[in-house]
């Protein structure tokens, strides 16, 4: 199923992030608007701007990004595709990793780093406030306190409006709770790898948006003639339209952000929330892992 026509994420249901920021549930990603490694400028800079301007046309309102893609190279490209941007969009980003090369990734999680950061994200992007801050991982080596307690701060002095968490348990859930009010959750979760499934189930009955990253996984189920090729053949449907499918299908928390470089790509994903799973057809899936 592939759609061109109007704004079709608009019917993937709508999420009050923060419990007053609306959003799109079928978002996008900016992590592969970069070039290999999530290092540097993309092969195709201009692609990659007709890539988020196309996003907004199909009813993307949710955003994801973060200092370290590229680093600031995602940010930058968002700023030059959408700024001033639309009253309705909602950017996330990230802090708490270090880039030092190409697939190099350093959790750094001291106050000053996060501040500087944060600051920087502000610059980059061209806004006044971050609608979404997550962190982008806890750093071992900081006392939690210190990382959320920045945040928090930050917070107080207008600089964010949300605070997020990506790559966590649930117990790591909690103890941030008690140093700031977290509303999201970011982490790996798809059709082919649920290991998440209890940070997804507290968010749900504690009313936090959970943002799951690789979203598009279908690993071997797309292989063969199982579940997955029948209710593609059913639904006249992709893989990757059935995985985003079956996540806004699993939960009304649930904000998938697939991401792509190319506006084809982009395209095809989009028309994921045209697609309508049956009961059967979505238990079928889910019973295919």
């Amino acid at each position: 199923m592939t759609t061109t026509d109007g704004a079709p994420v608009s019917r993937s249901g709508t999420y009050p992030l923060g419990g007053d920021l609306p959003v799109h549930r079928l978002g996008y990603g900016t992590m592969q608007l970069t070039g290999p490694g999530v290092w540097g400028d993309p092969a195709d800079p201009e692609e990659a701007v007709r890539v988020l301007r196309r996003a907004v046309e199909l009813g993307v309102t949710l955003i994801d990004t973060a200092d370290a893609y590229g680093p600031f190279t995602a940010d930058l490209l968002l700023r030059r595709a959408l700024h001033p941007y639309p009253e309705e969009l909602v950017i996330a980003t990230k802090a708490g990793f270090t880039r030092t090369g190409p697939d190099a990734w350093v959790p750094v999680g001291r106050p000053e780093y996060l501040r500087q950061q944060v600051e920087l994200s502000l610059r980059h992007l061209g806004v006044e406030r971050i609608d979404l801050l997550q962190l982008h991982r806890i750093d071992p080596k900081v006392p939690l306190a210190d990382q959320l307690g920045t945040l928090a701060a930050l917070q107080a002095e207008g600089k964010i409006r949300h605070i997020g968490l990506s790559e966590v348990s649930v117990a790591e859930i909690e103890e941030a709770s008690r140093h700031a009010t977290v509303v999201s959750v970011q982490n790996r979760y798809n059709l082919a790898d649920r290991a998440a499934e209890d940070v997804l189930e507290y968010a749900e009955g504690n009313g936090l948006g959970f943002i799951p990253w690789f979203p598009l996984a279908t690993g071997a189920l797309a292989q063969g003639d199982g579940p997955l090729a029948r209710v593609a053949a059913e639904q006249h449907a992709s893989p990757s339209q059935l995985a985003l499918a079956w996540l806004l299908r699993r939960s009304p928390v649930v904000l998938p952000i697939p991401g792509t470089s190319r506006v084809a790509h982009l395209e095809d994903n989009a028309a994921a929330a045209e697609v309508e799973l049956t009961d059967a057809q979505f238990e079928a899936l889910a019973a295919a892992v």
